[in-house]
């Protein structure tokens, strides 16, 4: 187990050519020294490499996993054992063990966190108030967790100021639409091993993550419905060449829906009666509240597992509906996550951000703050550099032309 978990490792960080410029930077500068950093994120290989980077320019570093189902062991091993990063998580971990992992990573008492979903930062908030007063800052990398320190920050309650490096350019244009959309199709692809071209599909949610969804979806010979709350999304998908109607209508021809709203009870039991037997049903949001389990098993007779990362949910009705990786996020609990190359540019975001509140926090107020522009145009520069891709540059009087009203 720990050499397949020391391989993945080494895997990925051949081929996140962002991040291994910034950790020689990290080497030579040591930013973080002895700066106490616990970060809460799916523990896989990518994010392993990405605590090695901070290790590297001085951290003392804590992971956690942000999802107990998403935590490969070997992996998590592998941190442990070969790069001496104190690590709390294992691969199906019940929820009172979860947050057990959330309270022994913050028990270090970090100077900066990293969070993927809002779990550490409402742990600190509602817990550990005494830790507030040393912490610089933290960083989230999700659309479920800016959601949530941006309502805490609207109620006047978030504590101390946080990045969201989920806003960046380089991170949502790239990470949800690109990475969302070709991992969760990795995802539901290995579990059912059943075939996508011909099928309706249904996405509920046209976010960026929604979008890479459904693009994917379309490239791989699906019919595609979209459901939407939002008219100017809805309206997005049907120029997009989508089929756009709501749940209801949707639930009666789906056979393969996968929700990325971040939102809860996106399917309900009104829905699942309406779905054909044998459907499929997956989520891609950071929590597993979109697909309504309560409601599912409310209808049914039983449960089982019918194949790995499969559960077989049989109906009164007859029907069977098949939930994939118990409504967890369905591109890490039955697959990998996001390509190396795309989280690359995410967690090059992330550790400049982190960086960047380490140099700053004494300036910052408590609240949400986007990437600066200066990090997200670094992060692209060395992204098109590694891609071999050169572009232009504006002349000393084209500059002057863009920015001024006299011409």
């Amino acid at each position: 187990m720990l050499e397949s978990g020391r391989n993945k490792i080494e895997w990925v960080s051949r081929n996140m050519p962002i991040l291994n410029t910034i950790r020689e930077e990290f080497e030579r500068t040591k930013p973080f020294s002895g700066k106490k950093i616990t970060i809460c994120i799916h523990l896989e290989a990518k994010t392993a490499y990405f605590a090695t980077v901070l290790k590297a320019g001085g951290a003392l570093v804590t992971a956690t996993g942000c999802n107990p189902l998403s935590t490969q062991d070997d992996v998590a091993l592998a941190l442990r054992e070969v790069y001496g990063i104190t690590v709390y998580g294992k691969h199906g971990e019940t929820e009172e063990e979860y947050f057990n992992d959330l309270r022994n990573a913050l028990s270090n008492g970090p100077d900066i966190i990293m969070d993927d979903g809002g779990d550490l930062t409402n742990l600190i908030h509602s817990e550990y108030p005494e830790l507030i007063e040393k912490l610089q800052g933290g960083t989230e990398e999700t659309t479920t967790g800016i959601l949530r320190l941006k309502a805490r920050e609207k109620a006047g309650e978030l504590k101390f100021p946080v990045i969201s490096a989920n806003d960046a350019y380089c991170k949502y244009l790239f990470d949800n639409r690109y990475g969302t959309g070709q991992s969760v199709w990795d995802g539901i692809n290995r579990t059912t091993n059943l075939i996508v071209s011909s099928k309706y599909v249904v996405v509920a949610g046209y976010g960026w993550c929604g979008k890479g969804t459904a693009m994917r979806a379309k490239g791989l010979g699906a019919k595609v419905i979209v459901c939407e709350v939002d008219p100017i999304k809805a309206i997005e998908a049907v120029m997009d060449g989508f089929s756009v109607m709501s749940m209801e209508e949707a639930s009666k021809v789906g056979d393969i829906f996968v929700t990325v709203t971040g939102c809860k009870d996106v399917i309900t039991k009104e829905h699942l009666l309406n779905m054909k037997d044998g459907v499929i049903l997956a989520n891609a949001g950071h929590f597993d509240v979109e697909i309504n389990k309560n409601h599912l098993m409310e209808i049914s007779t039983e449960k089982k597992v019918v194949r790995n990362n499969i559960e077989g949910y049989f109906g009164k009705d007859g029907k069977v509906r098949n939930l994939l990786a118990e409504g967890r996020l369905v591109n890490l609990a039955a697959g990998d996550g996001h390509p190396a190359e795309i989280m690359d540019m995410s967690f090059s975001i992330q550790a400049l951000s982190l960086k960047y509140i380490n140099e700053n926090y004494q300036n910052m107020e408590n609240k949400v703050y986007n990437v600066p522009e200066e990090l997200d145009k670094y992060v692209a520069g060395i992204k098109l550099k590694s891609l071999g891709v050169s572009i232009d540059t504006l002349t000393e009087e084209q500059a002057r032309y863009i920015d001024s009203y006299l011409e």
